[in-house]
């Protein structure tokens, strides 16, 4: 795929722009609400259907899990059928699955339900980037990316928040029912303000074999894949402190109620104005010092929460909330500028990777629960971290040598 004219490409300031943020921004909010909004809710489903902490994390790990696997399907499907529409019924079927977990009265039909709704969210996260990265201009990117990230952040937090004070007045049914009603009309806007793609190229059959070679190409990129394993780490470390963050806080000394547990979600509207000025930042100052300060404030942010005072935990999760969204939306728009081609396969990449961590590192923090507590769950999402700084102190570098070598 040739580069797009840059006189196609839409500037930041214009009205094109703004329709396009505002879409994205809905599009971000419906698919971090409808696939987090069980996680308040992981302590009511170990009451109600009588599971242990770990299995109760399923109801977001087969979601994820699934989401991680469909990304790639829908990145090369979007090849084919287009970015707009793809992204449209994608949340219009989420929405709908959600209704349906909330009718749905066992266990493994509720994780069934949650499962298959992973696979239907596909269509948006990857496709999502890869438009932004097609139809607007590098010098706006980074703020477009930084406002789709700041609308996940605000799904992510009212989804939490909002399921967890409707469950305390009446029940987590109602209020999962209510929130797939509120996100189907969430899609109706996006469809309706999103511009249909200008530099998008349509590709005729699925063409596996253009795919794989375009997937695999990205992976030879040693400053992509660190980009991807960031991905990784990142939301693997995040998603782990918030699922377990429940159990403790519900637990003694704390005591806490299912609403002033959820309310602990609140935190993500840090997020939502992290995310946003992450992304002029990175414009402004280079990507790699944006990054790094990312991951070095959540890894304070895991520290933090080892304070036995419910004041210091909530100060810990404020810390990490900031530096995972400043790190994760300067990574996921780095990663459109920097593939050459076939932007939607390396957002498909990221964003795989970056689910996988969710699924399986969120699952893995159930072990270090059961385990060793807190400290055990502060310890490794600490590590993971630690990880994901060194892979940012590199990054760049590894492009560039990876750039000298194609020259």
């Amino acid at each position: 795929m040739s580069l797009p004219d840059s006189s196609s490409l839409v500037s930041r300031g214009s009205s094109t722009y703004r329709r396009i943020s505002i879409a994205l921004f809905l599009a971000g909010f419906a698919t971090f609400s409808l696939l987090y909004c069980v996680q308040p809710l992981l302590p009511a489903f170990t009451r109600e259907f009588g599971v242990s902490p770990a299995a109760s994390s399923l109801a977001l790990s087969l979601s994820t899990g699934f989401l991680a696997f469909a990304i790639l399907c829908a990145s090369a499907l979007s090849e084919t059928l287009g970015r707009r529409g793809l992204m449209f019924a994608s949340m219009c079927g989420a929405s709908v699955l959600t209704v349906v977990v909330a009718i749905t009265p066992d266990w493994h039909a509720l994780l069934a339900a949650r499962a298959v709704e992973g696979l239907v969210l596909g269509g948006v996260p990857a496709v999502a980037m890869a438009y932004l990265a097609e139809e607007i201009e590098p010098g706006g990117l980074g703020f477009a990316m930084g406002l789709y990230v700041a609308g996940t952040a605000f799904g992510g937090m009212v989804g939490r928040v909002g399921i967890g004070v409707l469950t305390e007045l009446g029940s987590w049914r109602l209020a999962m029912a209510t929130l797939g009603a509120i996100d189907l009309l969430a899609a109706i806007g996006f469809v309706l303000l999103l511009p249909a793609s200008r530099n998008f190229v349509r590709h005729k059959g699925l063409s596996p074999r253009r795919h794989i070679g375009h997937w695999l190409g990205h992976l030879r990129h040693s400053g992509m894949a660190s980009l991807f394993m960031i991905g990784f780490l990142l939301m693997g470390a995040f998603v782990t402190v918030y699922n377990y963050a429940g159990f403790r806080l519900m637990a003694p000394p704390y005591d806490l109620n299912q609403t002033q547990v959820s309310l602990l979600f609140a935190v993500y509207i840090f997020g939502i104005v992290a995310s946003s000025a992450a992304g002029a930042m990175a414009d402004r100052l280079g990507r790699r010092p944006v990054l790094v300060a990312g991951i070095a404030v959540a890894g304070l942010g895991v520290l933090t929460t080892l304070l036995h005072a419910l004041a210091g935990v909530a100060a810990g999760v404020v810390l990490l909330t900031i530096g995972f969204f400043i790190a994760h939306s300067v990574a996921s728009g780095w990663v459109g500028r920097m593939a050459a081609q076939a932007k939607g396969h390396a957002s498909s990449l990221y964003l795989l990777a970056y689910y996988a961590g969710s699924s399986l590192m969120g699952s893995v923090g159930g072990w270090a629960w059961a385990h060793g507590g807190w400290p055990a769950v502060a310890g490794f999402t600490g590590a993971l971290l630690a990880a994901a700084l060194l892979l940012g102190i590199n990054v760049e570098r590894g492009a560039r040598r990876q750039a000298a070598a194609r020259a």
